[in-house]
């Protein structure tokens, strides 16, 4: 799929001030879950409550992860600016 078709499939965009914000946002749910499916499974192994597990961390993972994001996301930005050339 290109852009042109992209565009055409969303009913609903958040306004170009908000990118950080849905940037954030997605890197933490995603990010979240991800740790948590890994810390919970070298922590607590795999078993009939795995999952249970997992949402119990996410639930607190998840929010933490979007506001540290949000403050690491400049730091991040200036950090990739040092240090990748733009040519």
């Amino acid at each position: 799929m290109d852009a042109r078709t992209l565009r055409g499939t969303a009913k609903f965009r958040f306004p170009k001030a908000m990118a950080a914000y849905v940037f954030a946002l997605y890197m933490a749910t995603i990010m979240a879950f991800l740790m948590c499916l890994v810390i919970t499974l070298t922590e607590f192994g795999f078993d009939d409550h795995y999952m249970r597990n997992v949402m119990s961390a996410y639930r607190v993972a998840m929010p933490s992860a979007f506001v540290c994001v949000l403050l690491v996301r400049p730091i991040v930005a200036r950090l990739v600016a040092w240090t990748v050339r733009c040519e």
